[in-house]
């Protein structure tokens, strides 16, 4: 199948302070259409800059998009002028950013944010832009959207505000969805209805969706692919039910074994990964996880491994084989 989005050997540099933070250096992932792709890491990994690489959205100074190539829908956004980029951004690829109340202007109602990209990309009157965007607090199940319409960021629940953030990622019907922790401080109950309602309403329009997180309940039930992200750079991917049931790299197997058990099963009690995410302005030698990891040889300190076929569409970057080792 023909990808939607391809990113190759994507490198994010910032610069502070006469160091050099690289905090993505050298990922590679596809989005296909229509799939929904998972980034799942700790929080420092490089996730949510990947994700506004993607969208060129990295402040510079001090960020800077050091090399690679991010390829929609055969065209290369690095090479494109900042306003050729504008014309996507929000209109073929949209964001949903992690906490909706920083991302939504407190001075402007809820309507007139939804219906402005509809205003921009699609040259709609504000008329035609204001139906489109009741249309749309419906479809994510705001109640008495007519009303709603007309409120202000801070009268809406979390919840809410997180429902109008996707109404205006779909407002363009956009081809690729990014969504970054969507449920950042939601009650549970409240995640699982948002994450139900992207999911279903992404697969109503047919539209890619990429859902950064650090919650692996979330990848295994939504996402249809996974790539794990440590220190910059992606150590492992593979479809959802390969990795969980198959995981070949130290950080995947420790971030399952942090994760609690319903049964009760006292075989698998929380195991936490030892140690702290390093320093991406110092990262050790050899690979980045080997401070941390059980299974760390020689090898692990002299040269960082590359992702390496585990089987057709599983890679990982590991110079150990945990199936001997374990």
């Amino acid at each position: 199948m023909t990808s939607l989005l391809e990113v190759r050997n994507l490198k994010t540099y910032f610069h502070s302070d006469g160091s050099v933070v690289k905090a993505v250096d050298g990922v590679s992932f596809d989005v296909r259409a229509g799939e929904t792709v998972a980034v799942v890491g700790e929080s420092g990994s490089g996730k949510t800059v990947t994700a506004l690489s993607v969208l060129r959205l990295i402040p510079d100074p001090p960020g800077e998009i050091i090399s690679g190539e991010i390829r929609f829908a055969g065209r290369d956004l690095l090479s494109l002028s900042e306003a050729e980029v504008r014309k996507i951004r929000g209109n073929r690829i949209a964001m949903i950013f992690q906490e909706p109340m920083t991302s939504l202007n407190p001075s402007l109602t809820v309507g007139r944010q939804v219906g402005e990209p509809i205003e921009i990309h699609q040259r709609a009157s504000r008329k035609n832009a204001w139906d489109k965007c009741i249309a749309l607090l419906h479809k994510v199940r705001i109640p008495d959207p007519e009303q709603r319409a007309n409120a202000y960021p801070y009268q809406f629940s979390g919840g809410m505000r997180q429902r109008a953030m996707i109404a205006m990622s779909l407002a363009c019907e956009p081809e690729l969805i990014i969504a970054d922790e969507p449920t950042t401080a939601l009650d549970v109950t409240v995640q699982a209805q948002v994450l139900h309602l992207l999911k279903e309403l992404t697969r109503e329009t047919g539209a890619a969706l990429v859902i950064i997180t650090h919650d692996l309940g979330v990848v295994a039930r939504y996402a249809d692919r996974v790539n794990v992200m440590y220190a910059g750079r992606i150590v492992e991917t593979g479809q959802t039910s390969e990795i969980f049931n198959n995981p070949k790299h130290p950080y995947t197997v420790g971030l399952m074994n942090s994760l609690p058990r319903l049964d009760g099963d006292v075989r698998f009690a929380l195991q936490p990964i030892e140690g702290h995410p390093p320093d991406l302005a110092n990262l050790p030698s050899g690979c980045a996880f080997q401070p941390r990891c059980q299974y760390a040889v020689d090898r692990c300190l002299a040269k960082p491994p590359e992702l390496s076929e585990v089987n057709p569409e599983h890679l990982a970057a590991c110079w150990v084989d945990l199936n001997v080792t374990a």
